[in-house]
Parts: C-alpha cells; sequence; structure tokens
C-alpha cells in the first residue's frame, strides 16, 4: 500500500513556515531535502506543496499526460501583470493556445536555430534575418564591452546589474525593435525600474497568506502602479507600431500580423500586450542571472577558464566575433550547460495534475507514495540536476566536459531540465542561448577577468528567479589592448598603429640610487608563502633590487624578461593552493618557447609526511617554465614545515644559492652591504589612539565561548560563531582566524623598546606591508599586523650582531646561528624579543626591530559542526595552549591564536576566513551504505563531531545510516572526556558509537591506553566494518596519526599475510580514498 508522503514537523496554524527562508526559499527546501530525503510535503499558511528533489520522481512528473505546469507561489501573483502571457497562463486557457501557435513559428528565425517551419522563409531570406539578428546582438554586447574597457580594471562591475541590461536591452531590441539604451543611461529605464519592483513584490506575495496581502495596503498600491507603467510602455509601442507600420520581422509585427493557423483568430492587443511582457521578463531575467553564475563558475575554476579562453583565441582569433563562428565553440557550449545545470534561474518549477488525469489519489515513485489529485508540486531543479546516477559523484562539481555533445546527448530524458517540461517549456531557449554564446566570447576574447572579492562565496538573490547577489568582478583588457584598438576590432576596422600597452612602466626608488626592477610571485593558503615573499622583498633592497610580491594568479599571461622573477609557492594534497590554480593551469598547457626571455627560480613550500604530493606544484610550476623555454636561473628551492624551519631554510637557500646567479644575470650586488639592516623610514609621535582596518575582511560574530574540559594538560573550548551570510560550508570544512596578539607580549615589546602604546607610528617606506603614510597606534602595530611569537631566523640573529658592540654578546649570538641553531633557536621557539630581553647590550632601534618580523597570518581550525544542524552558525572545538616557555622557564608560553579566541565573549567579533577542506575529508556521499571508522585525541574530534552531529540529523528524520565507530582519545574520564554526554545521547539515537580511550587511566581499573591500541584491540570489528566498505578518517597530532598508521599495517599484515612491504603498499594506495587524514602539530 503506498505510503503518504512525509512531513517535516511544524507549529500550529503556521506549520513549517519556520522551516522555509521567504528571502532564499530554494536554499531552505534544499536543506530540508538533505534532512528529510527527496520527497516531502511543506506545510505554510498559504496553501501547502509537495517537495521533489529527485529525478526519478521529477521524470515522472514530465509526463505530460499526468501532470501539467502550475503557475503558483510568485508566479502565481504575476498574473496580476503578465496575465494569460505564454508564461503564466493556466492549462486550457484560450489565450495561450492562440500565442503559442502564432509565436512559435516566429521565434525560430530569432532563435538562430532550427525552432520553425523552413518552408515559411527562403534559404536567403532565413540568412538575412539570422544575420540581422546576429549584429543587433553584437552591437548591444559591444555596448557594454566598450563600457567595461573605458571604466579600466580597477572599478569593480556589478555581474547581475550589467548583464540586466545586456540581456533587456537585447530582447527589447532585436524582438520589439525598441531601444532601452541601458548602457548610456545613469538611472534605469522606467520600465526595467517598474520590472524589477513587480519581481520583487511578486515573489513576496507568494511567500505571504492571502490576508497578509490584503493588508499590504501600501505595497499593492505601488505594485498596481508599476504593472500600469509595464502596460503603458508596452501599448505605446503597440499603437506606435500600428500608426508606423514596418516590414521587421520581429515578435511585435508577428502577433500585430499573423492569424492563429488554427483558428483563424488575431491575437488581441492585451494579449500582444501580456506576452511582450512576458518576452521582456523571462527573456531577460533568467539569461541575465544564468550569465552570472557562469562567470561565477568561470572565474572560482580558472583551470576551466583558461580552456574556455584558448577555444575562443583558437577559434575567433583577435578579429571581429562573426555569426560562423558561434557553431564552432564546443567546449563554450559545455561550459554553459554545465553552469545552468548547477545553477538553473529557474531554480523550481510548479507541476500540478493534468485535468484529465482522474487518478485519486496519485500514485508516485512505483507505488511507493501517493497524493491527492490537485496536489502542487515544487520541483527543486538545481537537485534533480545533481542526480549522481546520472552525473556521477562528482555531481554537484563544475566540470565542463561532462557536458560535451558525446556526454550531453548520452545523458537520460528530463535529466537536464533548466527550461521548464514539453509545451509549457521556454520557446525563446535558441535565442538567449545564442545571445550567451556571444557575450560569453566577446568577454573571454578581450578581458582578464577575475572576481573583485578573491573570498567571494555564493550567495543567492532570489526574486522570481535566482541570481548571485553581491557578485562583483574586475575586467582588465588583454594583451595591452588599448580601448581604441578594442573599439575597432569589435566593429572589424583595421588597427591603424602597432598595438602597444596602456600602462607606462613606472620605475620608483626610496633612495637616489635607481634599483632594478624584480617581481616575486607567491601562491599559499595559509600566508607562509606571502610571508617568505615579504622577506625577500625586503632584502632586494639592499643588492640594489625594487622588489614587489604579487599572488601567483597575477602572473598569468603577463611574465616579464627584463627581470629575475620568483616564484614561491606550496600544494595543498598535490593541488595548486586557491590563488595559483589559474597559472598553474596556464603554465601547463604553453608551448615550446612561449616563455623564451623569461628568467626564474622557485622556491617550494611543503610536508615531507605527504610523500605522494611533496613539492608537487613546485615541481610542476618548474618543469612547465624550463619547457615553456624560461630560464631557470638556480635549483628549485626546498622547505620542509615538517622540520618547523621554514623560514630557516629558504633564508640559506636565498643566501647561499640566489642571489648569486640573480647578480650575475641581472647586476645588483651579490653580497648585502655590511651595514645594510633592514629598517623602515619611519616616523613616531604622540597622538590620541586611532584606529585604521587596512583590508577588507570578513567579520564573524561570537554566540558562545565556553570551558568544555579542564583537562590536565590544556584546557578545551568549545566557540560558536554567527558566520557572515556568503559562507556556506560542509561539515569537516576549516575556520581560519586572524588572531591579536596577546597583550603581555605586546607590553614586553613595548618595554624593550620605551614605547607607550598610546604612540602613533608612520611608515614611509615602500617595501613593506603596512599601509605607507598612515598613522598607526603602536598598540594596534604590535597586536594585529605582526607575528611577535615567531622562532628568529638567523637573518634575524645577523642583524642583532651588527647592532651589538659588546664583544661577549656578539660571540653569544654568533654561536647561536652555528649548528646548534635548530636545537636552540627553533626547537625551542626563541623569538627575536627573547633575544632581545635575554641580551640587553643589544642596541636595535625599533624600525629595524619591526621589520624583521612577519606579517600575522590566520591560524586554521577545523569546524566542528555540521550545517545541517544550523546552517548560519558553526563551532570550533581548541585546545588552548599554555605552558612554560622553552626559551625562558620563568615565563608562561602563550599561543597567539588561541588565547586570543579564549578571551572573546558573546558579541565579540573576530576576522576569520572560510576554507573548504580536501575533497575526500568529508562524509560519503551514500551515509547508508558507507560506514566509518572516525580515530582523534583531544581537539582532534573537530571533524567528527561535524560528521557526527550531521549524522544525527539524517537519522532524525527517519534515515537508516551504516554503522560508525568514533575512537576517541582524552587523558582522564573525569576531566577531559570532551561531549561526553553529547555523545551519549547520539550513541542512544544510533548516529555513533563511541569507543574511549584514556591514556592516564579508565573507568573500572580499566588499563590506560592510546586510540591506537584500542584499535588494535578491536581490530575483529575494524577489519568486518573494512571489508563493508568502511571510511576511516584520522585527525590529531602528527604522533597519533603515525600511531593509528602503524596500527593499520599491523592490521594488514595480520589480515593477510603480508610482509611490510605488501602492507605499505596496500596503506599507500588507501590514501585519500578510504583513509583520509588531517594531521596538525
Amino acid at each position: 500500500m503506498a505510503d503518504k508522503v512525509p512531513t517535516p514537523p511544524g507549529l500550529p496554524f503556521v506549520g513549517n513556515a519556520f522551516d522555509v527562508d521567504a528571502v532564499d526559499q530554494t536554499a531552505s527546501l534544499m536543506r530540508l531535502a538533505e534532512i528529510h530525503g527527496p520527497i516531502f510535503e511543506v506545510r505554510l499558511m498559504q496553501g501547502s506543496y509537495v517537495v521533489c528533489a529527485d529525478y526519478e520522481l521529477y521524470n515522472e512528473l514530465c509526463d505530460e499526460k499526468r501532470f501539467t505546469k502550475h503557475p503558483a507561489g510568485g508566479l502565481g501573483e504575476l498574473r496580476y501583470a503578465l496575465g494569460d502571457g505564454l508564461f503564466t497562463a493556466k492549462f486550457g486557457e484560450h489565450n495561450w493556445d492562440v500565442a503559442h501557435r502564432v509565436l512559435v513559428p516566429a521565434l525560430g528565425p530569432l532563435a538562430i536555430s532550427k525552432m520553425f517551419d523552413g518552408k515559411a522563409l527562403s534559404v536567403m531570406t532565413m540568412l538575412k534575418l539570422r544575420l540581422k539578428i546576429f549584429l543587433e546582438m553584437h552591437g548591444l554586447a559591444t555596448e557594454m564591452v566598450l563600457k567595461w574597457a573605458r571604466f579600466g580594471s580597477e572599478p569593480s562591475i556589478s555581474c547581475t546589474d550589467d548583464f540586466t541590461k545586456l540581456t533587456l536591452d537585447t530582447i527589447a531590441l532585436c524582438s520589439m525593435g525598441t531601444r532601452f539604451n541601458s548602457f548610456y543611461r545613469d538611472e534605469v529605464h522606467a520600465f526595467a525600474k517598474a520590472m524589477t519592483a513587480v519581481l520583487l513584490e511578486s515573489g513576496r506575495r507568494g511567500s505571504r497568506s492571502v490576508i497578509a496581502n490584503m493588508m499590504a495596503r501600501a505595497a499593492n498600491k505601488e505594485y498596481l502602479a508599476n504593472i500600469d507603467i509595464m502596460q503603458s510602455v508596452t501599448m505605446a509601442i503597440i499603437n506606435d507600431r500600428k500608426a508606423n507600420p514596418n516590414d521587421n520581422n520581429d515578435l511585435v509585427n508577428a502577433m500585430l500580423t499573423r492569424k492563429d493557423p488554427l483558428t483563424g483568430e488575431m491575437m488581441t492587443d492585451e494579449n500582444i500586450s501580456n506576452n511582450m511582457i512576458t518576452f521582456l521578463v523571462a527573456g531577460h531575467e533568467t539569461t541575465s542571472g544564468f550569465l552570472a553564475f557562469l562567470f561565477y563558475r568561470l572565474m572560482v575554476n580558472p583551470e576551466t577558464l583558461q580552456k574556455a579562453r584558448k577555444e575562443v583565441d583558437d577559434i575567433i582569433g583577435t578579429g571581429s566575433i562573426e555569426v560562423h563562428h558561434m557553431s564552432k565553440l564546443p567546449y563554450l557550449n559545455a561550459c554553459m550547460r554545465e553552469a545552468i545545470r548547477l545553477n538553473p534561474p529557474a531554480a523550481a518549477s510548479y507541476m500540478t495534475t493534468h485535468p484529465n488525469n482522474t487518478d485519486d489519489p496519485v500514485i508516485l515513485c512505483g507505488g511507493k507514495y501517493s497524493v491527492p489529485r490537485g496536489t502542487t508540486f515544487r520541483n527543486l531543479v538545481g537537485l534533480v540536476h545533481q542526480d549522481r546516477n546520472n552525473y556521477g559523484p562528482d555531481a554537484s562539481e563544475f566540470r565542463p566536459e561532462r557536458m560535451l555533445d558525446e556526454n550531453f546527448n548520452k545523458l537520460p530524458k528530463n535529466a537536464w531540465k533548466p527550461f521548464g517540461n514539453g509545451s509549457r517549456s521556454c520557446i525563446g531557449v535558441g535565442f538567449a542561448w545564442q545571445e550567451s554564446l556571444l557575450a560569453v566570447a566577446m568577454i573571454l576574447q578581450n578581458f582578464d577577468v577575475r572576481l573583485a572579492d578573491p573570498e567571494y562565496k555564493l550567495q543567492i538573490q532570489q526574486t522570481l528567479t535566482v541570481k548571485p547577489r553581491g557578485l562583483f568582478m574586475h575586467a582588465a583588457l588583454r594583451d595591452g589592448l588599448s580601448v581604441g584598438t578594442l573599439e575597432k576590432r569589435l566593429r572589424n576596422e583595421p588597427s591603424s598603429t602597432e598595438e602597444t600597452s596602456d600602462t607606462p612602466e613606472t620605475s620608483a626608488s626610496d633612495s637616489n640610487e635607481p634599483k632594478s626592477p624584480m617581481s616575486v610571485f607567491f601562491g599559499g593558503n595559509m600566508g607562509t608563502c606571502e610571508s617568505l615573499a615579504q622577506m625577500i622583498v625586503k632584502s632586494a633592497s639592499s643588492r640594489g633590487y625594487k622588489a614587489e610580491a604579487q599572488v601567483l594568479d597575477d602572473a598569468t599571461e603577463s611574465l616579464p624578461t627584463d627581470r629575475p622573477i620568483l616564484f614561491i609557492t606550496s600544494s595543498y594534497e598535490g593541488q595548486p593552493p586557491d590563488n595559483a590554480r589559474g597559472f598553474v593551469e596556464w603554465v601547463k598547457n604553453l608551448d615550446e618557447s612561449s616563455l623564451a626571455g623569461v628568467s626564474y627560480a622557485v622556491f617550494g613550500c611543503g610536508n615531507r609526511h605527504w610523500k605522494d604530493t611533496f613539492q608537487h606544484i613546485p615541481k610542476t610550476v618548474d618543469t612547465c617554465l624550463e619547457k615553456a623555454g624560461a630560464k631557470r636561473l638556480v635549483e628549485r628551492g626546498i622547505a620542509d614545515a615538517a622540520n618547523n624551519q621554514i623560514f630557516d631554510d629558504f633564508e640559506k637557500w636565498e643566501c647561499e644559492k640566489f642571489w648569486s646567479p640573480v647578480s650575475a644575470a641581472f647586476g645588483g650586488k651579490e653580497e648585502a652591504s655590511s651595514d645594510s639592516t633592514p629598517t623602515f623610514d619611519m616616523e613616531i609621535f604622540e597622538s590620541h589612539r586611532a584606529f585604521h582596518l587596512t583590508q577588507d575582511v570578513k567579520e564573524t560574530i561570537v554566540l558562545k565561548n565556553e570551558i568544555i574540559s579542564s583537562g590536565p594538560d590544556s584546557a578545551k573550548r568549545h566557540i560558536e560563531l554567527q558566520l557572515p551570510p556568503d559562507v556556506k560550508y560542509r561539515a569537516g570544512d576549516y575556520l581560519s582566524v586572524l588572531p591579536i596578539n596577546p597583550q603581555d607580549t605586546i607590553q614586553r615589546v613595548a618595554k624593550q623598546f620605551g614605547l607607550s602604546l598610546d604612540a602613533v607610528m608612520c611608515v614611509k617606506s615602500e617595501e613593506t606591508f603596512f599601509p605607507q603614510g598612515v598613522p598607526m597606534p603602536i598598540q594596534e602595530v604590535l597586536g594585529s599586523y605582526v607575528e611577535l611569537s615567531q622562532a628568529a631566523t638567523r637573518r634575524g640573529i645577523k642583524t642583532l650582531i651588527r647592532h651589538t658592540e659588546n664583544s661577549t654578546t656578539k660571540a653569544k649570538l654568533e654561536s647561536l646561528i652555528g649548528d646548534s641553531f635548530a636545537s636552540t633557536i627553533t626547537a625551542t621557539n626563541t623569538s627575536i624579543l627573547d633575544i632581545l630581553e635575554a641580551n640587553p647590550a643589544i642596541a636595535l632601534p625599533f624600525p629595524s626591530y619591526l621589520a624583521m618580523l612577519m606579517n600575522l597570518h590566520p591560524r586554521q581550525y577545523s569546524i566542528s559542526s555540521s550545517p545541517l544542524a544550523n546552517p548560519e552558525t558553526c563551532s570550533l572545538t581548541f585546545s588552548v595552549l599554555a605552558a612554560p616557555a622553552l626559551a625562558n622557564k620563568s615565563r608562561e608560553f602563550r599561543g597567539v591564536a588561541t588565547t586570543y579566541l579564549s578571551s572573546l565573549s558573546p558579541g565579540d567579533r573576530l576576522i576569520t576566513q572560510y576554507q573548504p577542506s580536501s575533497p575526500s575529508f568529508h562524509l560519503p556521499a551514500s551515509p547508508e551504505d558507507t560506514p566509518l571508522i572516525m580515530i582523534c585525541a583531544g581537539s582532534g574530534i573537530a571533524p567528527f563531531r561535524g560528521f557526527i552531529q550531521e549524522r544525527a540529523v539524517h537519522v532524525a528524520s527517519g534515515k537508516k545510516l551504516a554503522p560508525a565507530l568514533l575512537y576517541m582519545g582524552c587523558c582522564d574520564p573525569n576531566a577531559d572526556a570532551l561531549y561526553h554526554k553529547e555523545l551519549a545521547q547520539w550513541t542512544d539515537d544510533g548516529a555513533v558509537d563511541v569507543r574511549w580511550a584514556f591514556s592516564r587511566g579508565g573507568t573500572n581499573g580499566a588499563r590506560k591506553k592510546h586510540v591506537q591500541e584500542r584499535l588494535w584491540d578491536e581490530r575483529d570489528e575494524a577489519k568486518l566494518m573494512f571489508e563493508a566498505g568502511a571510511k576511516v578518517y584520522v585527525c590529531g597530532k602528527r604522533a597519533m596519526a603515525d600511531g593509528v598508521e602503524e596500527a593499520m599495517l599491523r592490521m594488514r599484515k595480520e589480515w593477510a599475510d603480508e610482509s611490510s612491504e605488501q602492507a605499505s603498499q596496500w596503506f599507500e594506495r588507501l590514501k585519500g580514498e578510504r583513509y583520509m587524514t588531517d594531521v596538525f602539530d
């Protein structure tokens, strides 16, 4: 017997109103689908509907004999403006039938496709119409492109605003012969302004009850006034065309002159007006959103952007885009298909049972569910498009290759439906696709595009359709193109002068001696590579170079030949850092000799514990540059984070290997001047305290901060945060925190240099990460800008020696940079401040001290919550580092970030940055089928708390999940059994089975045990889970992770009777597939 469709629990009278966000209903429904499954009923005051988030059900609903489109919600409210036009008509309305039969043939030549009867037009007439429409589209795209070029690369472009202007102007001109001239107006056209207001209010009305709509008198008055504006514009066009007829083959003439081929009727003026508004609304709204989503996807996937641009360059070149090019861009077409698959602007569609379908109840899903006849269905097209059976395990990822013709044509019926279904699907698809393809090709041909905010995370703005909210980009003319030459290219005119760059070379120096240029490009997610870049920028000045540090992606297609170039980069599980992905993709596809004349060096950061991918990206960059004809100046430098000596490794490589060949090739000084102490041109003066924020940051608000364990070694804390609205995360991801140095450390520095913390300083030097010429309080500089507790480097100690006259102190310092450096400085984390306090004879000026310091970098923490519990908040779990300083046992060393986080109270704000974790370090795509073994110790529980919390949400919704084991290591059951009450509840609920391991004693006299020991003791159970397909996740310190690895190898040798070498090979194959680690030191 069929079951009723499940319903999320709601409240009396209002039902599920608090589960559905009125601003972004689609996102709320997608979240409910994650919890309750692909079919469920939502009950609201204004009515109920059944949500479909599953391909199998959607495919069934696409049967037009059983189901049909139903204009409900905001679309139903839009009938006040569009009446019974093609977009909003109900099933069986006569005017829809007439308009549909008149307009489908008329849209053929407009669509530049096969969507019309070829007998209606001669071949020559058809070709003329195709060219006419193409040229009109081309002209309007040219207006937008020239506007961008004249604005320059610095202003931010609002993607949604400009694409809305483009698509509105295009549909108005090509279908109605009317120009809105949006790119020449300071304010939008009255029609566009009224239309936007009507769309917003229709969406609001669709989410309100009938009574609430009746009570909104002021909104209703404005709503109707805006509808009047829209209708007056279209009626004016109709009346003008009647008074001044022409032979344009556009939609207005088609509707005025063609008869319904079935009934012989002419369309009424009211029907014509309704459909003109329909074209302008539907024809621009979805296309502009689609273009914005497409460029977002391209900009965050630079390797795809490079491929798309290469196709444009290969097919179109540098000439004007012509109509025959449009059919020769298969990869660009695939990018468009993939973008609209993931983000269909019409994110939801409504259906109901067909009037001729007399079944009651209606049976769905092969008899699994039943619904009453007349039920409204709301289809989440975006989730239907991410069905893993149709698109694979990476269905939620942007991968255009799956949409190339060969693969696209193999998709199951109804698997890709961004434009509606059957007879009610959009009849202007071909027109919109041609318009979009032309605009995208023109932009890629002429501009380098990038996100205005590199940290932007996709946010959704919903009216009747969805668009990206707050999406801005920069567009810089490519290849030194000038505005004048671009204009000639777009108009297909020959250029009369050789193209030169608009940007003159600049040279600047803060000394009388001119300096040679040098470029330093860095790629990294955590700030280390940027700090290394800043180090060499400082040291380059003393060797006769003016260096500039930039992110690696800025080097794409613009490597100079008049200077040495240093690339500093890291790898993340074999992948490029976020700010180097575009460059790496570009450099991998260069032709031989394309970089002839470029001179470079590469320095790579990594961690040898990731032996399969250690230094992978630095090696790749080095190899590809050489293959492309660039000249390697020096052997690639290597720093290993496992030794905790990255800065020292870099200094040694720089001093001993880098500068000599650079000086030989480009001049400058091989050795820095003996008196070249790094310093700043700086003034310090007394003033009132002032605050100056130097960067565009994202603030996060503290909701709760509590101790969850006092522990024998360190306190553990749980902090809950209100996320910025644009941050969307997954369980297992990271949140990086930019801390403030501890106040006692700041006061130590002030005391050392005799400074008042109320003093204000102003840095005038150019070679610095500080704001130049901006007065800043010493308190803020020392607290927010620099690393005060970082271990000293050899170069730093050499600077101290140059400021020391006392021979005893000098000898002591010289001994520190010898063979004992690693044990006396690095291992003890002895900072420059520690050395200064221990050696009062050193006379180091404060500006020189400040110039020695690295910029303060963010600290990364695993998120310890799941967005399914609450998508607007997250939590962090951390150990508070406070212990006797190794450099000075009489003083306490306190961790910079954990001390800062501990000090925060509810309502405080902190600077954070969201970072996705490795793709493999997330819950399996099929939690019902994949068992889990999670192993951690202490605060390493953070990501697993998020995993288990998410499983608990699924269990509460009725899902039956595969088993999950958590091996949790702590010291003492009475002191630091983290989250024990919560875990006990989740165990009772069936979300997890917790296995505690207490290193300093267990309950009921149990012996001391670490997690790896308990795993070994219970290896038979682990084996059964592993044979059932379990995935293993490990999070914690290196020693614990090594112990777990050793236990796994022992287990494998016992299970399979293998040698150590065979077991090791087996284990290496598991990594990243069934064995995932997140290790910290």
